[in-house]
C-alpha cells in the first residue's frame, strides 16, 4: 500500500477569488471590526490591502512587542516549523523546560504551565489557589479588573457591564476598589485563599494604584498565610519597562500570569507559580492540548533572549518621551496622560469621544486603542525610536486641533 501524500490542491478548489464582502457575514458579530484589511506587516508599521502604510501604536494590543515580522523571532519560528509542529505534553518538551529555566531566572518562581491565552493562564492560577487552598476558595478581586473572557477568569474580573447576559456567574469572588488595602483587609474571611490583582489595570484604563499599594497588599496576605496572584498579561513581559510591573514595588507574587507579548502574537499564556503550589498540583488536575506548542515555544524563548536590560531601559525612556510629549500639547481634549514604559493611557476631558480620535488617528495612518469611552490606549512596539514617536505626536497634534 502507497503511503498517503497531500498534495498542493485543494479538495475544494480554490478560495483566492473570493473577496472580504463573499466571507464576512459568516463571521460572529462579536467584534466591531473597522473596515481595514492588514496584509503585510514591518517592523512599527502594517501594511493594508490598498497598500496603505500605518504606524502601529498597538501592537495587537500588547502583544507584538518586537514589531511585525522581526527577523530574529521569524528565525527561529521557521526553524522550529522545519522541525516540528505539534507534540502532546505526554512527552518531555525540551523547549518549555528552557522556556520555564529563563522564566525561573526572571521571577524565582519555580514552577511554569504553558497554555494559549491570558484568560486560560488566570483560569490556572485560580484552580492552582483553590487546589493549594485545600477547601479555602475565595478570591478577593479589584472593580475594574480584567482578567480574560471564560468563566472564571470573566467572574474575577470586576466588570458589570461584561457579567451582563452570561450569569450565573462562578462564585466564590469577592470585589473590592483597586488601590484600597482597607477594603481588601475589611473583606478577609476565614474561606479566602487568594488575592488576586492586576498590578496596572489595563482594560480599565491605564489605571496605576497609589504607591506602595501592592507591597502592602503582599504583606496582608503573608500575614493572613494566603496567596498573592499577579495577572501580568498586558503588563508583563517588559511592557512597563520593567519584565514584571510588580518589580516597581520591589515584591514577590506567589503566582503570577503572562501572555500577550511573551511570543510576540504566537497564542502563548503562562502561569508561574512558587513551590508550595507547584508541589500541591498533580498529574491530571490541569492540562492544555495546545498550550506550551513548540513554536509558540520557540518564539517566547527568542522573545526573551531579546529582553536585555539596555532593552528595558530604552522602553522606559521612550514611554517617558512618549508622555511628556503629549503633555506638552497643552490641548483642552486630555485630561491627564499616565502609564509607565510603554503601556499609556490617555484620559479625555468630558465631551470627547476616545473611538472617535482613535478612528481619526486611523484615517492618517495612526492606530492606537481604547479604554472605555474616555481613555487612549497607546501601546508602542519595544523597537519605537525618536522617528516613529515624532510622527505619531505630530499627526495626533494635528487630529486634536480638528476637535477644537
Amino acid at each position: 500500500m502507497k503511503a498517503y501524500q497531500t498534495t498542493n490542491k485543494s479538495v475544494h478548489g480554490s478560495f483566492s477569488h473570493l473577496k472580504i464582502a463573499d466571507t464576512e457575514d459568516h463571521l460572529l458579530k462579536n467584534y466591531s471590526r473597522a473596515p481595514i484589511d492588514f496584509v503585510k506587516g514591518k517592523g512599527a508599521y502594517l501594511y493594508d490591502s490598498t497598500g496603505k502604510e500605518y504606524l502601529d501604536f498597538l501592537c495587537g494590543i500588547a502583544v507584538t512587542s518586537f514589531g511585525h515580522s522581526n527577523p530574529q523571532i521569524k528565525e527561529a519560528v521557521e526553524e522550529q516549523v522545519k522541525r516540528l509542529w505539534h507534540v502532546s505534553n505526554l512527552f518531555i518538551s525540551s523547549g518549555q523546560k528552557i522556556l520555564a529555566d529563563k522564566l525561573y531566572l526572571r521571577s524565582s518562581l519555580e514552577y511554569a504551565f504553558f497554555c494559549n491565552s491570558g484568560t486560560e493562564a488566570n483560569e490556572a492560577a485560580i484552580k492552582f489557589a483553590r487546589k493549594w487552598g485545600n477547601g479555602k476558595f475565595q478570591i478577593i478581586t479589584a472593580l475594574g479588573g480584567f482578567h480574560g473572557r471564560t468563566y472564571g477568569s470573566l467572574s474575577a474580573s470586576g466588570q458589570y457591564k461584561l457579567w451582563e447576559g452570561f450569569f450565573p456567574l462562578t462564585p466564590g469572588f469577592l470585589y473590592v476598589p483597586f488601590g484600597d488595602i482597607e477594603a481588601i483587609e475589611n473583606s478577609f474571611g476565614p474561606h479566602v485563599v487568594a488575592v488576586m490583582l492586576e498590578p496596572i489595570q489595563g482594560e480599565k484604563g491605564i489605571i496605576i494604584p497609589p504607591e506602595g499599594y501592592l507591597k502592602e497588599v503582599r504583606k496582608f496576605c503573608d500575614e493572613k498565610g494566603i496567596l498573592l496572584i499577579l495577572d501580568e498579561v498586558q503588563a508583563g513581559v517588559g511592557r512597563t519597562g520593567k519584565f514584571f510591573a510588580y518589580e516597581y514595588e520591589n515584591i514577590k507574587p506567589d503566582i503570577v500570569t503572562l501572555a500577550k507579548g511573551i511570543a510576540n502574537g504566537i497564542p502563548l499564556g503562562a502561569t508561574l507559580c512558587s513551590k508550595k503550589i507547584g508541589d500541591v498540583i498533580n498529574p491530571g488536575d490541569h492540562g492544555s492540548t495546545f498550550g506550551g506548542n513548540p513554536i509558540a515555544v520557540a518564539a517566547a524563548n527568542k522573545v526573551l533572549d531579546l529582553i536585555s536590560d539596555e532593552l528595558l531601559n530604552h522602553i522606559f525612556e521612550m514611554g517617558e518621551k512618549i508622555k511628556n510629549e503629549i503633555s506638552s500639547l497643552n490641548s483642552n481634549v486630555i485630561k491627564e496622560v499616565r502609564g509607565k514604559g510603554l503601556m499609556i493611557g490617555v484620559e479625555l476631558n468630558d465631551g470627547f469621544s476616545a473611538k472617535q480620535i482613535v478612528s481619526n488617528l486611523l484615517n492618517e495612518g495612526v492606530i492606537v486603542g481604547t479604554s472605555g469611552d474616555a481613555v487612549l490606549r497607546i501601546l508602542p512596539p519595544f523597537i519605537v525610536g525618536e522617528t516613529e514617536i515624532e510622527k505619531f505626536i505630530g499627526i495626533f497634534k494635528n487630529v486634536l486641533k480638528k476637535l477644537i
